[in-house]
């Protein structure tokens, strides 16, 4: 089997996150699904990477979230990437598939730990806190919950794939 060339949309990406690598917030994506009340829901999250080979974007997230529950009523969601140095902005949106630690697929199973073991010790602690969207009530910071750092995913943890159907990128102009 050969290599497989990325798509041009994902060429142009790779240019734009590579330019601005040295900012730590180019790796954040506004993240937009919609709601159960059929109204849009968005948030920031992590670009966790592309699945091995692929087009398809990882993003990983605390199941316990609120889009974990509106991508279950509707699997399509909306990326929004601006780099701020390059004024360089793309728009991904597809269906995404939801991989916890049900999903029946063992290569998906492993794609989630894969991801898991590549997140940084504090990044997995954030699995273990109390449930996202709530108060805080505990005094008990992530940082004291004991993890092993060779131990697999935690329930809580979830991996989000999206696979893109429809890409604009867009140079801001003055």
């Amino acid at each position: 089997m050969g290599t497989v060339t990325p798509s041009p949309w994902k060429q142009l990406l790779l240019s734009a996150i590579e330019s601005n690598s040295h900012l730590k917030h180019s790796y954040f994506v506004q993240f937009a699904t919609i709601g159960s009340n059929g109204r849009p829901s968005n948030r920031s999250v992590v670009f966790r990477g592309f699945e091995e080979n692929s087009d398809r974007i990882q993003i990983s997230t605390d199941f316990r979230t609120r889009k974990i529950e509106e991508l279950n009523h509707c699997p399509f969601a909306e990326i929004c990437w601006y780099f701020t140095d390059s004024w360089e902005q793309f728009r991904i949106n597809g269906r995404v598939d939801v991989i916890d630690g049900s999903n029946p697929n063992p290569a998906k199973l492993q794609q989630r730990e894969k991801l898991w073991l590549a997140s940084s010790i504090k990044s997995r602690l954030q699995y273990l806190g109390p449930n996202p969207g709530l108060p805080c009530l505990s005094e008990q910071s992530p940082d004291e919950f004991f993890l092993d750092p060779s131990s697999g995913p935690v329930a809580t943890f979830c991996l989000l794939v999206l696979e893109p159907d429809q890409v604009q990128p867009y140079t801001i102009l003055n």
